[in-house]
């Protein structure tokens, strides 16, 4: 079973890896994966071996917990006529995931349902309880008047509430030294200890409302698994004590101790970090925008046609079968099936191609999509999770979920990290003491190396990146599956095409018409009256041609299939004859004159259909599937981009080199049957190439999964969909460079920040120690430690959110 929890308490990549670590021991455990950015943990574990409870208490033993958007709804039920009825009502509702209490009142006929409103919709209590027999009516519910406010609601009013004891501290601190006054009543010169107490008066506050740095860090620290709030929590900690300290010793009389006082360093520290948090959270609230966009193209209401009358319903309450009304200029609720009327549906928001589709009664349509021209009904088919664009929104929150195999290096560093870090913060403090400094100037260092060393941006360096990059692709039509076929696509030297409906249009059509004299649509005439019967697809392509020119077709009175080789019928007592090569030389009818056109339109990769009159060859029609108009284009760019293109397809050499001469393909594996596909795939990968494919069939899924990298084509089956990583909504080949450009972009910006994150502590960390005090240089302030460490996670989310200017 694959299932989301949203984790509390993390703040750093040390408890992200603490978590995956812990929740990877427990027995049943397929694969654990934190995600620090959206503060995730995905899990895919069997269920025979242990629950979901079981992976909650885990995860509260590592000192994190399990937040879960629990709420209670009431709602009415209708039908019940005794306590059988509702004892069944309540049993159904208790079966839902997600539920975690259900109560039927029989003499109100209320449901009061307590539910995980992240996993429970209105829509799944609707369906279990319509399931039962009864009648689930929604009622208003009352609005709780309390906000809910988001963590960057929270954190802004803890850095308000922070700067306001800051700013002052900071002023009665250091004003005096750049010849600022102060009141003579904290005066260090005068009232020493009147100094000191305002100092810890304004310090308190701001360490209280901080109080989780150190709830958390003292826990992790503790329990042998220190993190970035452990390092804060020490610090600070260690600055506080001695300034403590220092008020003792001015109390007894010393008051040199006035000017070694650290409260201020504590709370700038404190105040610093949570800026940086902050702006992290603003960072990260950009990052998931492309979620939130899709969110919010669903309407919110829909109206049905409901015993023979119009209702307008909320969205969650439309059920599979129901049918629903769209105005021109509306947004359709569902997906579905139009049973009258025709019009025009913008497509864009899920295909990304600007051009509105025409639909009539029997085509598909989309919920989210908008309707732009006429009036029509259309019968519910996929409601909620089901619906396509629900399903783009899982692709994405889970690939945005995911951990890219370059993360894993990260993951390693920082987990060993933190603990190094406080080794050599005490280390750099001893061997200062040792070298005859004073206990203020081993604490600055102790302080400066614990604080400068925080691991946050290591952390954020790959999740955010890959949220940006994946949001990105969904925004071109482009939809990445996962943090690892972002990574492994931009390696791609090799791609593999499936010929039909990927490279070509996938439908055949008419291309030439060669006449022995005869008038051209007097034989497409012919020809399609005598194809109306047939059901094959060449057939079908001259029939759809003849309708195309509006030619009347002629009245037949025999029809006879030919398997293998064509059909033989009988127009106005005539006797016809259409099919191939073999039909002809099987009635001794020589081709003659038309020989050489005949070679010329196969060698085009074109399959030509001979028509006789009475035994005498008067033309032939030449039907082909054509190739699509990106596909050239496509392959060019591919080609610039160093990457060579293998064509592959179940049709014969000469039509497959015909069309590879067309749009430029390296590579033709012609005849190759369909369970052959994922053996030629491998064939390629033990050259050494890292292959992906792309297809759009049933038949293509092996090659699909075999390859490093599968793209289905959007247009394509679910199965295709299913086996590939990355899907291409809008069916253009121009994409799959798109993908391509988009990997190596979003990798690129990853190694960036992994360098800038690892680089800032490599460089900071021996700053923090004295290294260049030793040569005469400066410390480095714990102040300035504070802003430079909160600066790098900003500076690594910022990196992250330059990929949102990519184009393809």
């Amino acid at each position: 079973m694959n299932k989301k929890y949203k984790i509390g308490g993390m703040t750093c990549s040390a408890c992200s890896n603490r978590v995956e670590r812990g929740i990877k021991k427990m027995n049943g455990i397929l694969d654990a994966n934190v995600n620090l950015t959206t503060e995730t943990l995905t899990v895919n574990f069997d269920e025979s071996k242990l629950s979901s409870e079981d992976i909650e208490k885990k995860v509260e033993s590592l000192g994190y917990s399990v937040i879960k958007n629990i709420k209670t709804h009431t709602y009415k039920v209708e039908g019940m006529t005794c306590a059988v009825c509702a004892g069944r009502v309540e049993k159904v509702t208790k079966k839902i995931e997600g539920v975690q209490k259900s109560v039927v009142n029989l003499t109100t006929e209320k449901l009061s349902i307590t539910v995980d409103d992240d996993i429970v919709t209105y829509g799944d209590i609707k369906r279990a309880v319509e399931k039962a027999g009864y009648k689930l009516i929604r009622e208003e519910e009352k609005e709780n008047n309390e906000k809910r406010l988001s963590d960057k609601d929270k954190l802004l009013r803890r850095l308000i509430f922070s700067c306001i004891f800051t700013i002052p501290l900071l002023i009665v601190t250091m004003g005096h030294m750049v010849g600022m006054p102060l009141p003579k009543i904290i005066d260090p010169m005068t009232n020493p200890m009147n100094f000191a107490l305002f100092q810890i008066i304004l310090t308190i506050p701001v360490m209280a409302i901080g109080y989780k740095f150190y709830l958390v860090g003292f826990k992790n620290l503790i329990k042998l698994s220190p993190n970035m709030d452990s390092l804060i929590a020490v610090g600070t900690s260690a600055a506080f004590i001695y300034s403590v300290f220092g008020m003792y010793k001015i109390y007894v009389g010393d008051n040199s101790y006035a000017m070694h006082l650290y409260f201020e360093a504590a709370v700038t520290i404190l105040t610093l970090i949570t800026l940086g948090k902050y702006l992290e959270a603003i960072s990260k609230g950009k990052t998931s925008e492309a979620i939130k966009k899709l969110m919010g193209l669903v309407p919110k209401t829909a109206t049905i046609i409901r015993d023979n009358k119009e209702t307008i319903i909320p969205v969650d309450e439309v059920i599979v079968g129901d049918i629903i009304l769209v105005k021109p200029g509306e947004k359709l609720p569902v997906d579905g099936e139009v049973i009258e009327g025709s019009t025009s549906i913008d497509e864009s928001m899920l295909t990304g191609e600007s051009i509105p589709v025409e639909k009539v009664a029997g085509s598909n349509v989309i919920g989210a999509s908008i309707n732009k021209t006429g009036f029509i009904k259309y019968k519910a088919t996929k409601v909620g999770k089901d619906t396509a664009l629900a399903q783009i929104i899982k692709l994405v929150e889970d690939a945005q979920g995911s951990k890219a195999p370059i993360a894993k290096l990260a993951d390693i560093i920082s987990s060993y990290f933190v603990p190094t870090v406080i080794g050599l913060a005490i280390f750099s403090a001893g061997a200062w003491l040792i070298a005859g400094e004073t206990p203020v100037f081993a604490l600055t260092i102790f302080i400066s190396v614990l604080v400068i060393a925080c691991p946050c941006a290591l952390g954020l360096a790959t999740p955010t990146a890959i949220m940006v990059g994946t949001g990105k692709g969904a925004e071109n039509g482009v939809l990445i599956k996962g943090g690892e076929a972002l990574e492994t696509t931009h390696k791609i030297d090799t791609i593999v095409f499936d010929k039909t409906g990927t490279i070509t249009e996938g439908k055949p059509v008419v291309t030439d018409i060669v006449t022995n004299g005869i008038d051209k649509n007097e034989l497409l005439a012919l020809a399609a009256s005598a194809e109306k019967g047939s059901e094959h697809p060449l057939g079908e392509a001259i029939v759809r041609e003849a309708e195309e020119k509006n030619i009347d077709l002629k009245k037949i009175e025999n029809f006879n299939a030919i398997p293998g080789h064509g059909i033989q019928v009988v127009i106005n007592g005539e006797t016809i004859l259409l099919g191939n090569l073999k039909l002809m030389k099987e009635n001794s009818i020589s081709i003659g004159n038309l020989n050489k056109e005949s070679d010329r339109l196969a060698q085009e990769g074109k399959t030509p259909m001979y028509i006789t009159i009475n035994n005498s060859l008067e033309g032939i029609i030449a039907v082909a599937d054509t190739v699509k108009p990106s596909s050239k284009k496509a392959i060019e760019t591919l080609h610039s981009m160093g990457i060579k293109v293998a064509m592959i397809t179940g049709d014969n050499k000469k039509t497959a080199n015909a069309i590879a001469r067309q749009v430029g393909i390296d590579i033709v594996l012609a005849e190759v049957l369909p369970q052959d596909k994922a053996n030629e795939v491998k064939k390629l990968q033990n050259e050494n190439r890292k292959v992906a494919m792309v297809g759009d069939g049933i038949n293509d899924a092996p090659a699909l999964a075999q390859a490093d990298i599968g793209i289905a084509i959007g247009s394509g089956t679910d199965v295709a969909m299913e086996s590939a990583d990355i899907v291409l909504m809008r069916s253009d080949l121009m994409d799959v460079s798109t993908a391509i450009k988009l990997s190596k972009a979003t990798i690129r910006n990853i190694k960036q920040n992994l360098f800038w994150a690892f680089g800032y502590n490599v460089l900071g960390i021996p700053v923090a120690m004295g290294v260049l005090h030793i040569f005469g240089g400066p410390l480095l302030n714990p102040m300035i430690a504070a802003a430079a460490m909160s600066l790098s996670s900003v500076s690594v989310l910022a990196n992250a959110l330059r990929l949102k200017r990519f184009k393809a």
